[in-house]
C-alpha cells in the first residue's frame, strides 16, 4: 500500500512541477511586451516635463538600466534548473525528503522575484498559478521521507 501511495504521491508533484515548468512558458509572450511598456511611460513621463532640457542619451543608459533590473530571465534559467533538480531528486532511491523542501524554497525565491519584477498583471495572474501550485506540492512533499 504504501509503495502504491508513493507512486501515486511522485506523480502528482511531478506534474505539478511540469505546470510550473508550462506557466513559465506562458510568461514569455508578456515580456517583451512589458519592457515595451515602460520604455513608453517612461518616455511620456519625461515629455510632460516641458521645461527640463535632457541629455538623450543618459535617458538612453537610465532606461537600459531601469529594464535590465525588470529582466526576468535570470529568474526563469533559476527555476527551471529548480524544477529539474527538484524531479531528479524524487527519483533517487534513498531519503530524500528534507532534500527536496530545500529545492522548493529555492523554486519560491524565484517565483516570489518573478511576481516582483513582472510589473504586469497578465504577468502577475500567472505568478499566482505558480504560487499556488508550488504549495501543493510542498503540502505533498510533507509526506516523503
Amino acid at each position: 500500500f504504501r509503495e502504491q501511495e508513493g507512486k501515486a504521491l511522485e506523480k502528482d508533484i511531478t506534474e505539478r512541477v511540469r505546470m510550473i515548468e508550462e506557466l513559465l512558458v506562458k510568461v514569455e509572450p508578456f515580456e517583451k511586451q512589458r519592457l515595451d511598456a515602460v520604455k513608453t511611460k517612461l518616455q511620456d513621463s519625461l515629455k510632460s516635463l516641458k521645461d527640463v532640457k535632457v541629455d538623450n542619451d543618459r535617458f538612453e543608459q537610465e532606461i537600459i538600466y531601469y529594464l535590465e533590473k525588470m529582466d526576468v530571465t535570470e529568474e526563469k534559467v533559476r527555476l527551471r534548473n529548480h524544477c529539474e533538480y527538484f524531479i531528479n531528486t524524487v527519483n533517487e532511491t534513498h531519503p530524500v525528503g528534507r532534500k527536496l523542501g530545500f529545492i522548493l524554497q529555492e523554486m519560491g525565491r524565484e517565483i516570489n522575484t518573478l511576481g516582483s519584477k513582472a510589473n504586469q498583471a497578465d504577468m502577475q495572474k500567472i505568478v499566482v498559478l505558480m504560487k499556488d501550485e508550488l504549495e501543493k506540492i510542498k503540502e505533498q512533499s510533507l509526506n516523503i521521507l
